[in-house]
């Protein structure tokens, strides 16, 4: 399970989505859909964290971020599984701990 965490300017933190999907969405440059780059953040793509499927029939079943600008931190476990990725975007700092 990936818990994406929105970093406040006050250095607090807010959840904004959990779930098993976290995919690196690249996009055409008429802004249109082109592919799923990665499963963990990449610069120069959105990144989208959330359920595989509706789980809650919500307005809301992922979060989708603007374009990351930068990776701050990754780390991993001894199994080389991600375990913690903190990054900029166009807007936010965000981090993701699996």
């Amino acid at each position: 399970m990936a818990h994406l965490i929105k970093i406040l300017e006050d250095g607090s933190e807010r959840l904004m989505e959990s779930g098993s999907r976290i995919e690196a969405i690249a996009w055409n440059e008429d802004g249109t859909f082109k592919e799923v780059a990665d499963h963990k953040p990449v610069v120069g793509c959105s990144v989208l964290v959330g359920s595989v499927t509706a789980r809650s029939y919500s307005d809301r079943d992922y979060w989708l971020t603007t374009k990351v600008t930068e990776i701050l931190e990754e780390v991993k476990d001894e199994a080389g599984r991600l375990e913690k990725v903190r990054f900029k975007t166009e807007n936010s700092l965000y981090e993701i701990r699996t």
